[in-house]
């Protein structure tokens, strides 16, 4: 199926023929035709799936057809709420680049941020608000927003706004939209509470489900690296020694791991930078801008912080730490192998990992490949318990008499 088969108007077209777009991904050769039908949408797709544009191209269409029934200031008409700063940043920039043929204004909000540019960009008027929950609620209960006219509303990454404790946010948000809207909910993975969730925004939804729950793209390889701790940031400059490697993307459960692993690769004089929630916005923009114009070879992110990276042609994705969270590990790979392109996963993994690994296999069903040919090999396998403490003798004290 190609674009032009969807019923898309001409300016879209020539969005994505600029962007190098011919072909749909199968969730937005399914979502798409169902959007533009008016339907609310329950999509169930991991990272990596084209699930932005399954939204963001529909809702251009939707809104640049239909004559908006007001005068004066344009009224925000599509909200697009979404967990991170950097998932918004990417959000905001597909709406740009979609319908940029379009009369549409949009604009992007989050906290972080000095709040005079947001509230003078939504003084102007805009049709699409892509935002975080913290930052929106503020700006409501400050006047500056207002969802009444409000169209269509996306909640994306709902099993990511369940996991950073914002799912009270964003039932504080749903109050504030009017009953009356179209609705699209897309998760990747579907949890009780997220299918929940789901219940109270959604009205005869139509689903779509593009992969089944939690399982990982057939065209990312994996492979684990058996490992003591301490062998893992040699491991980790021997591994990227190979010149295929342009870029990748590497993982580790802390920020203050995230940074030891930078400065490590600094004294091997590879080029690396990290992403992480204590790093102001001005430095994580910068990272990823320098990143994608492979300026920095390197870059070394969280989990919450790299769940908005977008990097086309990003071929490699390492596991410096393994997750303790398994769905966890299918949103990091999934980083690698997107729209249908090759991947590779490599998993470094040391003797208290292993329960960790064995959960992962669990969940994605099959078993990661091992690579035994490094210089680097697993020589505790287990981890050693702690030597129980000796009990302490009871301390006696002896009371003085004092001279009288």
């Amino acid at each position: 199926m190609l674009f032009e088969q969807l019923n898309l108007i001409e300016p879209i077209l020539q969005a994505l023929k600029t962007e190098g777009y011919t072909k749909p991904t199968p969730i937005q050769a399914k979502s798409i035709p169902l959007v533009l039908h008016g339907n609310d949408l329950l999509g169930c797709a991991q990272t990596g799936t084209g699930k932005t544009a399954a939204f963001a191209i529909p809702i251009i269409q939707l809104l640049a057809k239909k004559a908006p029934s007001f005068s004066g200031k344009r009224p925000i008409r599509s909200l697009i709420l979404t967990p991170t700063r950097e998932l918004a940043i990417q959000i905001g920039e597909s709406f740009t680049n979609y319908g940029k043929g379009t009369k549409l204004r949009y604009h992007t909000i989050f906290g972080g941020v000095g709040k005079q540019p947001q509230v003078d960009a939504l003084r102007k008027g805009i049709d699409v608000l892509v935002a975080t929950p913290g930052r929106l609620l503020d700006l409501i209960s400050e006047g500056h927003i207002d969802l009444q006219q409000l169209e269509i509303f996306v909640l994306d990454e709902a099993d990511r706004m369940l996991d950073m404790g914002f799912i009270h946010d964003v039932r504080r948000v749903i109050k504030k939209l009017p009953q009356k809207r179209q609705s699209l909910f897309f998760s990747a993975t579907m949890p009780p509470a997220i299918v929940q969730l789901a219940g109270t925004i959604l009205r005869n939804p139509k689903k779509v489900e593009v992969t089944p729950v939690s399982s990982t793209a057939n065209t990312i390889n994996q492979a684990v690296y058996f490992v003591d701790k301490g062998n893992k940031k040699r491991l980790l400059v021997n591994v990227l020694q190979n010149p295929e490697i342009e870029r990748t993307l590497v993982f580790t459960r802390t920020k203050h791991g995230a940074d030891r692993v930078v400065k490590d690769l600094a004294k091997a004089k590879i080029k690396a930078q990290a992403i992480h929630g204590n790093k102001s916005q001005n430095a994580r923009q910068g990272a990823l801008k320098n990143f994608k114009n492979k300026v920095t070879r390197v870059l070394v992110a969280t989990d919450i912080a790299a769940r908005g990276i977008d990097i086309d042609e990003l071929t490699h994705v390492i596991n410096f730490d393994l997750p303790n969270i398994p769905e966890s590990y299918v949103h990091r790979i999934g980083r690698t192998g997107r729209a249908g392109a090759s991947g590779i996963a490599f998993s470094f993994c040391d003797a208290s990992e292993k329960p960790y690994l064995k959960d992962i296999e669990k969940l994605i069903g099959k078993k990661v490949s091992v690579i035994d040919t490094h210089p680097y090999p697993l020589m505790i396998h287990e981890v050693p318990k702690p030597t129980p403490r000796a009990p302490r003798p009871k301390r006696t004290f002896k009371h003085k008499r004092k001279n009288r």
